[in-house]
C-alpha cells in the first residue's frame, strides 16, 4: 500500500482510540475483535436533540440491560460533542414525557424473549390473560415493545395463525424450541403491513 510501517502503526493507534475492538502492539501483531465501534460523529444540534431524547426513551421504558446500553451510548456520544453541545445536552429542549418506571414484574426475563426472536426460535409460552385463564401457546417472536405501562411480545401464534400482542407480565414459563419457518424479517414486514389495517389485539386482553 506504499506507506510505512510507522504509519500502519500510528492508524492502529488512533482506531483504538476511536473505540475500535483492536488488540495487539507494534512488532507483534495486531487482532480486530468481533465488535462494532463509530468513528467521531458530526452531529447537528437537532441531530444531538434527538438521538439524545432517544436515549433517555429507552432508559425510562427499556429493561436493565437496554438501560444500561442508552447510558454507554450517551456516553461515547457525549464524549465527542463540542464543549456547547455537551453543554446543552445537561439541559434538554425535550423530555419523553412522564417516567415509564414501574413495569409489572416479569416472571420470564426479557433475555430469554430477546434470545428467541434474535435466534428466530419457535416459544412454547404459558399465558395468562386479564380474566386469570390460563393457556399454552406456541408463537414466532419478532419484537419487543416497550409501552407506557407495559411491555409487550410480539409474534405470530399457530393457535390463532395470525400476530397477537403478548404482555410479557402475563407469560408465566417460557421454552425455546427449534427454528420456526420463516425469516424474521419477512414476519416483520408483513406485521407492519397488517398494522396499517387492523393493529392485533393483545392476547387476553
Amino acid at each position: 500500500m506504499e506507506v510505512s510501517e510507522r504509519t500502519i502503526y500510528r492508524d492502529l493507534s488512533e482506531l483504538a482510540a476511536q473505540g475500535a475492538p483492536v488488540e495487539g502492539e507494534a512488532g507483534v501483531g495486531y487482532v480486530l475483535r468481533p465488535g462494532l465501534f463509530l468513528p467521531p460523529l458530526m452531529l447537528t444540534e437537532d441531530e444531538t436533540e434527538a438521538v439524545l431524547l432517544g436515549l433517555r426513551y429507552v432508559d425510562q421504558r427499556g429493561d436493565d440491560i437496554l438501560a444500561a446500553a442508552a447510558e454507554n451510548a450517551r456516553a461515547k456520544i457525549a464524549a465527542i460533542l463540542s464543549p456547547e453541545m455537551q453543554a446543552a445536552a445537561l439541559t434538554p429542549m425535550t423530555v419523553p414525557g412522564p417516567d415509564g418506571h414501574g413495569f409489572p414484574e416479569n416472571k420470564v426475563p426479557l433475555n430469554v424473549l430477546r434470545s428467541a426472536i434474535r435466534t428466530q426460535k419457535r416459544l412454547a409460552i404459558d399465558y395468562i390473560d386479564g380474566a386469570a385463564r390460563h393457556t399454552q401457546r406456541v408463537i414466532w417472536p419478532i419484537q419487543l415493545g416497550f409501552m407506557d405501562n407495559a411491555r409487550v411480545l410480539t409474534g405470530w401464534c399457530e393457535l390463532r395463525q395470525a400476530f397477537r400482542f403478548f404482555r410479557t407480565d402475563r407469560i408465566l414459563s417460557a421454552e425455546l424450541h427449534d427454528r420456526y419457518p420463516a425469516r424474521r424479517a419477512d414476519l416483520v414486514r408483513d406485521f407492519h403491513a397488517q398494522l396499517h389495517d387492523a393493529p392485533p389485539p393483545v392476547e387476553g386482553s
